[in-house]
């Protein structure tokens, strides 16, 4: 669950600022993109876990409601749901403190009960905010069973294994997560190109890094693109990487080629940030493809 506030200015260390508001909204990165995925039309079912409170149950609801099949998204008895403190400013842009609460129970033993969920799916799509040996565990099973698979590598982390990365299909960071997975620097278009490359050079097939207003850059082995994006009025950059992770896979699913699904996922991302909150930002298929 999201606690977002709206403030004028981010706090300095050390600084008190009064905020605008305060709002309670459905979020979670892999929520956000399962919800983003339902509204676009997507055929998808989501693995995690809850606890027993009322955010927990809002939040299975909202994904529902969006066409999401929520049967692998256990309820656990004495847990706390996870929630995240967003700050955003006159800007749109934002700040994020995450508690992880029962993301931390989405084992592998619990993923493991879910395995013939994993092998009727096309593409898996994963965060980092559920344990990080989970994630790798899923993406062996997943590239056993020759799916798809995409990585959002937020919130980032350093120095993962190389084992992690092999055999990922895609991945998604923007420029400060880049700068964390390769531990260097990302200021310029070649430093972009470079800390990608490392990624490549871990076993990731495809680095698709977002660079807000500038679009986003995709490098492969067989060179790189850059994609500029409609310019936009940001209210609220919260859930763009989710929007725009979202409608890449569902692109994806319905056949269209690597390019084709990225701008795809800039349109619904360039819709997001016109919005308030994270779930209630996303678009629906109409408002991207008329």
């Amino acid at each position: 669950m999201d606690c977002m506030i709206e403030t004028h200015h981010m706090p300095k260390p050390g600084e008190t600022v009064l905020g605008n508001s305060v709002t309670l909204i459905p979020g979670g990165k892999g929520a956000n993109q399962a919800y983003a995925a339902g509204k676009l039309g997507g055929r998808i079912g989501m693995i995690g876990a809850v606890g027993d409170d009322a955010y927990g149950r809002r939040l299975k609801g909202n994904l529902e409601d969006a066409g999401v099949n929520t049967e692998c998204v256990e309820i656990i008895c004495g847990g706390t749901t996870g929630q995240a403190f967003i700050t955003v400013d006159e800007d749109g842009e934002n700040a994020i403190i995450v508690i992880q609460g029962t993301n931390r129970d989405v084992t592998r033993d619990r993923v493991q009960k879910f395995a013939e969920k994993i092998r009727d799916s096309d593409i898996i799509v994963m965060q980092m905010e559920i344990p990080a040996s989970t994630v790798e565990y899923v993406k062996d099973m997943a590239v056993e069973m020759g799916k798809t698979v995409i990585i959002d590598p937020a919130p980032a982390q350093r120095e993962l294994p190389d084992s992690f990365w092999k055999g990922v299909d895609y991945i998604k960071p923007n420029e400060s997560e880049l700068e964390i997975l390769t531990g260097r620097k990302i200021r310029t278009k070649q430093d972009i190109r470079d800390g990608a490359r490392m990624m490549l050079d871990k076993g990731v097939k495809g680095v698709i890094v977002t660079l807000g207003e500038d679009g986003c850059m995709l490098v492969t082995e067989n060179g790189e693109k850059s994609f500029e994006t409609t310019k936009v009025k940001a209210v609220d950059t919260t859930a763009a990487g989710d929007s725009f992770t979202a409608a890449f896979a569902v692109a994806l699913s319905e056949g269209k080629d690597c390019e084709e699904a990225i701008r795809f996922g800039q349109k619904a991302s360039a819709v997001a940030v016109t919005r308030k909150g994270a779930q209630t930002s996303m678009p629906s298929r109409s408002e991207i493809t008329n």
